[in-house]
């Protein structure tokens, strides 16, 4: 699958964005999707996930209760919808998909997502 990440853009503190990510293919449903996000110098860290049906949603901490993500798997595409942000939120963020077996738990390493998408860039100002 091939992923196309897109939405970022630059926002003030305490505002809001919705990234997209969209997928090829006629098997998005068969993948847990996941967004990840990375500044320089540091690691790329787990944001949030989300199961094949939608069902199941896992979340950072430092997101939790301000970012939701979504999917519609009739349109392949996978949403991270961004509220409140802070100027940490700032980072390159990436989606990913899974091809784990439907009961598996959502990934919360890098290591466990098969195919990531370009990513796209998110600049909080304060």
């Amino acid at each position: 699958v091939q992923l196309q990440a897109s939405g970022g853009g630059l926002v003030q503190a305490g505002g809001s964005l919705r990234l997209s990510c969209a997928a090829s293919g006629r098997t998005f449903s068969l993948y847990h999707m996941g967004w990840f996000r990375q500044t320089p110098g540091k690691e790329r860290e787990f944001v949030a996930a989300i199961s094949r049906g939608g069902g199941r949603t896992l979340y950072a901490d430092s997101v939790k209760g301000r970012f939701t993500i979504s999917r519609d798997n009739a349109g392949n595409t996978v949403y991270l919808q961004m509220n409140s942000l802070k100027p940490e939120d700032t980072a390159v963020y990436y989606c990913a998909a899974d091809r784990g077996i439907s009961s598996a738990p959502l990934g919360l390493n890098e290591e466990e997502y098969d195919y990531w998408g370009q990513g796209t860039k998110v600049t909080v100002s304060s």
